[in-house]
């Protein structure tokens, strides 16, 4: 995305701007919606407004410290380091939650307000939901806390009800096509990537930026012809695997399937639930394939459920 907000950015840190200077925004914030549309992006703008204060001078030494990412009251929790330190964390643990209260029940070091980011927020696990409730239930004046979540459904009632919401939404189709024209995107392009991505511009651009529109395509057209018995299971297991977009290419994969599966709602029930059980499926197989499992195998199993034939057929089909 560009350094300038988008439309409905500006929108949604409008509103919240509002809400600070009208005393209407409240200790915990949940800035919640669709991956992609520049959440955080606003979380950091409105921690800037919030941090700089009314003086100048205090306004542009905090801009400077949040862009070097050494403000010390802009507290930022994701994932962490595991206890080797050899890589990131999949949640965000009870640990970093209690850091993060005693970080927030200090004075702020610029004496204006103290603000933490929690990103992704649905990646919090159910020791650390605890350890942040206990925060929320005890708001201290000037400090805030704002959680960033694509999927706010995922985090327990107790800390949603909580927060005041800022909902990002998808923009209508109009402005998204007139921002993806100003982000260099062809008319024509735009509009194709629009479609594919079903109103949402952040992917849309990324794809067009990134060749994921491309791969969307050799997806579907691999569905197709492994459906029609055309191309080898084995084979197209082993090539979606073999380089970093195998997670893509399946998250491509269920969002097709489940356009099928709304084509197919009403006239051929039987296909509908072949089409539900493998975009479960492929999810799953989305997640199994963060783990040590070998991506190719895992892949087997789900393009031979594709197909809808039996494995050891196939297999030995396809080693003759």
């Amino acid at each position: 995305m560009s350094a300038s907000f988008s439309p409905w950015q500006q929108r949604a840190y409008d509103h919240a701007v509002t809400a600070l200077e009208a005393g209407r925004l409240g200790h915990g914030l949940l800035i919640c919606g669709p991956e992609g549309l520049g959440k955080r992006a606003v979380a950091d703008r409105l921690a800037q407004h919030v941090l700089g204060g009314r003086d100048a001078a205090t306004q542009t030494r905090s801009a400077q410290l949040i862009s070097a990412g050494t403000h010390p009251d802009l507290h930022l929790v994701s994932f962490g380091l595991t206890k080797d330190g050899s890589k990131l964390r999949t949640e965000i643990v009870i640990d970093q939650m209690r850091e993060l209260s005693q970080k927030l029940s200090l004075t702020p070091q610029y004496g204006v307000a103290q603000v933490a980011i929690v990103d992704p927020a649905d990646a919090i696990n159910r020791a650390a939901c605890n350890a942040l409730l206990k925060t929320l239930e005890e708001p201290a004046e000037g400090r805030y806390l704002w959680l960033i979540s694509a999927q706010p459904a995922r985090l327990p009632a107790t800390i949603r009800s909580r927060c005041q919401r800022l909902e990002f939404k998808l923009p209508p189709h109009e402005e998204a096509l007139a921002w993806l024209g100003a982000q260099g995107h062809s008319s024509k392009d735009a509009k194709e990537a629009l479609e594919a991505a079903r109103g949402h511009p952040g992917l849309a651009d990324g794809w067009l930026r990134e060749g994921g529109l491309t791969l969307r395509k050799a997806v579907a057209s691999d569905l197709d012809k492994l459906e029609r018995g055309e191309i080898a299971v084995i084979e197209t297991a082993q090539r979606w695997s073999s380089d970093e977009h195998a997670s893509l290419r399946l998250s491509h994969a269920a969002d097709l399937v489940l356009a099928q599966a709304g084509e197919a709602g009403l006239t051929d029930p039987a296909r509908l639930h072949k089409l539900a059980t493998w975009f479960d499926a492929a999810n799953r197989t989305r997640d199994l394939l963060r783990t040590t499992v070998r991506g190719d195998l895992a892949l087997v199993d789900l393009l031979l459920a594709w197909r809808g034939t039996d494995r050891a057929r196939v297999a030995k089909g396809e080693r003759e």
